[in-house]
């Protein structure tokens, strides 16, 4: 094992304890499995006859997942519905051992649901074949934001660190974004940003970990090169008046952006045969903030972050990643 590797096992060794208050979108991801029998007379699709469905948080709630998976204590704060969509959130967040009571229930809010549908013949491999989003109604209104605000006000001077996950979906209010920002900067917590379409909304922010279409959109800049990458790395590090920056490039790894400092290029961890990137991003950010909470500095955060991501997509699904999992990793170089 190689001395930087020892350095990653013992900064998630530091993991346990740790307390990250996550605020965004809360989401249920179901997963369901089925056999193609045969194509419908009706019209022209596949009739699927189901198997067993599966239900797994996604999005923020994935954020979530992936903290406690690696023995951290998250402390989600958002807003989900009075529906069987967030009891089941509730339930799943419960199972593991999290605290849910940051969740503020709103009966005037739908939960986001997103149904998978994977499927194939008797004598195929499995494959998703079509994705149902049911996002409507999942908006905060002003009543329900006002409850989570104060949730997370009264949470924030106990965790170690804040983490944003914003899909665009509603459940987090862009006001209420700038504002955690902004008081958790002043009470001395780093706090890290990913967003799907509103980067720019969370200047302030410690760190963010953009992907390469959420850096371009950014920025502005056309990423077509490494030179583009780099320029676009740059241009969204200074109008964040961000301290790091990290932008994932799938299969290429991720570049690390930090003040005053050249950029970083990490190399894919593992082998190319991924299998799903559902939620990659929610692994990785949850492994970068807690690199840091732990004291690990930027650089050994993004190495962490890095292998943590290049293990999740070898799983079908939202999934996680656990410290052993990564001993394992990095014990085989």
């Amino acid at each position: 094992m190689t001395s930087n590797n020892k350095e990653l096992l013992d900064l998630v060794g530091r993991f346990g304890g740790l307390k990250v208050l996550v605020y965004g979108d809360f989401v249920l991801d179901e997963f369901l499995y089925g056999q193609i029998d045969r194509i419908s007379r009706e019209a022209p699709v596949f009739i699927v006859a189901h198997q067993s469905s599966d239900f797994r948080p996604g999005c923020a709630a994935n954020a979530v997942a992936n903290l406690a998976a690696l023995g951290a204590e998250p402390i989600p704060c958002g807003v989900i519905g009075h529906d069987e969509a967030g009891e089941q959130l509730r339930s799943i967040f419960n199972f593991m051992g999290v605290d849910s009571t940051g969740l503020s229930r709103d009966a005037g809010v739908t939960t986001a649901l997103k149904t998978r549908v994977i499927a194939g013949s008797p004598h195929s491999k499995k494959q998703q074949i079509v994705r149902i989003d049911r996002l409507q109604g999942a908006s905060a209104g002003a009543q329900a934001d006002r409850a989570v605000r104060a949730r997370l006000q009264e949470r924030l001077e106990f965790c170690d660190a804040v983490l944003i996950s914003d899909y665009g979906i509603g459940g987090l209010t862009p006001e209420t974004g700038r504002w955690l920002v902004d008081a958790a900067g002043e009470a001395g917590k780093p706090v890290l940003a990913d967003s799907r379409y509103r980067l720019l909304d969370f200047a302030g922010v410690t760190a963010a970990t953009p992907n390469e279409p959420e850096a371009e959109e950014s920025s502005g800049i056309r990423i077509a090169g490494l030179n583009d990458l780099y320029n676009a790395g740059k241009e969204l590090t200074e109008r964040l008046g961000c301290e790091a920056l990290v932008i994932t490039r799938g299969g290429e790894g991720m570049s690390l952006f930090r003040k005053d400092k050249g950029v970083l290029d990490i190399p894919p961890f593992g082998d190319d045969e991924v299998v799903d990137v559902t939620g990659a991003g929610d692994t990785v950010i949850a492994a970068f903030a807690l690199g840091i909470a732990a004291g690990g500095g930027f650089e050994l955060a993004a190495r962490l972050a890095n292998v943590a991501g290049g293990l999740t997509v070898l799983k079908k699904g939202t999934s996680t990643v656990s410290p052993k999992e990564i001993a394992a990793a990095l014990g085989k170089g």
